[in-house]
């Protein structure tokens, strides 16, 4: 039996790391490394923005993009327990920005403040999704401080979906393939929880893709569902407004993108869109219920191989454009 002394975690005051919201936290969590243990913690692929962005005569301390459906993700911290203050101005900067997410994270919250956020995400939630969390610091021994983000509230899943699945019947009970869709869908988001996919996976809908974040806001992948043709697929979507430079750039390295996919892949620069893409496919009848589990692994695989082969590539390219600013 090995009988060496265990450490004991110490929680560390806030303020020790922190002295001041704006000048110390705001610049602390905006930094990249800090940001993908957020992003990691709400399950979005998050890309910064702006720091203290104005909305009218306030300040949102951190504006981000959720990379998988490029929307905005307004971020309200501080260091104190929620107060009415800090709310208000969370929803007028939900309004002012038409965010799609919100996250209000502090020290501590109050009971009545978590309430209203349950009651706007069971409203609401259809639309904008609200996050309340609390971050901690923690400590063993003589070590450095490591932070913890704990969820104190989210949005329900599991019921935005069956609403979904419901509104899709009742609006568009001719349309089959929206149900088939959301169940698809809902199947393969918990096939990727179980497999603990670092794929970060959405709330699951009726559109014939499923999107992921690659950490940029200029591109994303997706899984495809096309039912019709009997086929499933993964793409990369690249949806700048320069995605034709970007494509070709990409296009340049092509061997050593499909060394890393591990197959050849179509290359569509699409020159009468704005958009271009990169996709594979392989047969498969979506209707086919048994089949599943090979067509989630079929896309796991390949959604994770293009993260492996693409995100680098954004990565290397904002790194070399903001050495230029």
């Amino acid at each position: 039996m090995n009988m060496e002394k265990l450490g004991r975690f110490v929680t560390v005051d806030l303020r020790d790391q922190w002295i001041d919201e704006a000048r110390d936290f705001t610049p602390w969590l905006a930094a990249s490394e800090n940001l993908a243990l957020l992003s990691d913690t709400l399950g979005i692929d998050l890309v910064l923005e702006a720091q203290e962005k104005d909305v009218g005569d306030f300040h949102a301390d951190l504006l981000c993009r959720n990379t998988a459906d490029n929307s905005w993700v307004v971020i309200e911290n501080q260091l104190e327990k929620t107060d009415h203050k800090h709310l208000g101005q969370l929803l007028t900067y939900a309004a002012g920005l038409k965010a799609g997410t919100v996250v209000w994270i502090c020290s501590e919250f109050n009971d009545r403040h978590k309430a209203a956020l349950d009651w706007l995400n069971q409203t609401i939630g259809k639309s904008v999704r609200f996050f309340g969390l609390v971050i901690e610091l923690w400590r063993i021994g003589d070590s450095h401080a490591a932070p913890r983000f704990n969820v104190v509230c989210q949005p329900n899943e599991w019921e935005a979906t069956i609403q979904a699945e419901t509104d899709s019947l009742s609006e568009d009970e001719d349309r089959p393939s929206h149900k088939l869709r959301i169940r698809f869908w809902t199947a393969f988001r918990d096939y990727l929880l179980e497999r603990k996919s670092k794929l970060r996976a959405q709330k699951p809908g009726r559109d014939h893709w499923y999107t992921f974040g690659i950490g940029t806001s200029k591109a994303h992948t997706a899984a495809l569902l096309i039912s019709r043709d009997n086929k499933i697929g993964v793409e990369l979507a690249i949806t700048a407004e320069n995605s034709k430079e970007l494509f070709n750039d990409l296009l340049a390295q092509k061997d050593a993108i499909e060394a890393i996919v591990g197959s050849s892949v179509e290359w569509r620069e699409m020159l009468d869109r704005k958009s271009s893409r990169v996709m594979t496919f392989r047969p498969a009848d979506p209707r086919n219920e048994s089949d599943w589990p090979n067509q989630f692994a079929w896309l796991a695989e390949n959604l994770e191989r293009f993260d492996q082969a693409f995100r680098p590539q954004f990565a290397k390219r904002s790194a070399i454009e903001g050495s230029n600013l």
